[in-house]
């Protein structure tokens, strides 16, 4: 399963929780790409800008994606290629969480590590720039997702709870 939608709407938090529950490994696609790399993504971008990064993040979605019971925790950016979305659509049972953009502004000022390991994308102000790049991908996660699940202002436990329900072999008592 993989969790796709912008920073800041509880992927990888949600990746742990739902891992722990079935009893699966979560794994974190931007932390194997820094690790792959060994570099922080700000690094990434700063050495071989984004289109530097995002070839990473291919690597990362084409050996993530091969593996079965596990959680991934995609990278906000992963949607924008069409390798990386024809990936998910054939490997994986796909999550898009999503939040209003407020609601993310506020998650993301409480991360510590958002402004060390995240760089801008537009050098336009948190609001402004999660407006833009989130409009900016909407249809690529409409495209990628088999279920959305909306955040804002429920607990991960809850989010985890949402998604789990939500599993196709859910109401076929069946593991995938």
């Amino acid at each position: 399963m993989a969790l796709i939608g912008y920073r800041g709407t509880g992927k990888s938090h949600v990746a742990r929780l739902l891992a722990a529950r079935l009893g699966w490994h979560a794994i974190d696609a931007d932390d194997w790409v820094e690790s792959h790399a060994g570099k922080s993504i700000a690094e990434i971008f700063q050495a071989s800008g984004e289109p530097g990064f995002r070839d990473l993040e291919t690597e990362a979605v084409r050996t993530l994606t091969a593996n079965k019971r596990q959680i991934l925790a995609m990278g906000g950016g992963v949607i924008l290629r069409e390798a990386n979305r024809e990936l998910l659509r054939q490997n994986c049972h796909t999550v898009w969480l999503t939040a209003s953009p407020a609601a993310i502004a506020q998650r993301l000022a409480h991360d510590e590590t958002t402004q060390a390991r995240r760089p801008s994308l537009t050098g336009k102000s948190v609001i402004e720039e999660i407006e833009e790049v989130l409009n900016a991908r909407l249809a690529l996660y409409k495209q990628c997702a088999d279920v959305t699940i909306e955040t804002e202002g429920k607990l991960p436990e809850a989010v985890a709870d949402a998604i789990l329900a939500e599993l196709p072999w859910q109401s076929a008592q069946k593991e995938p």
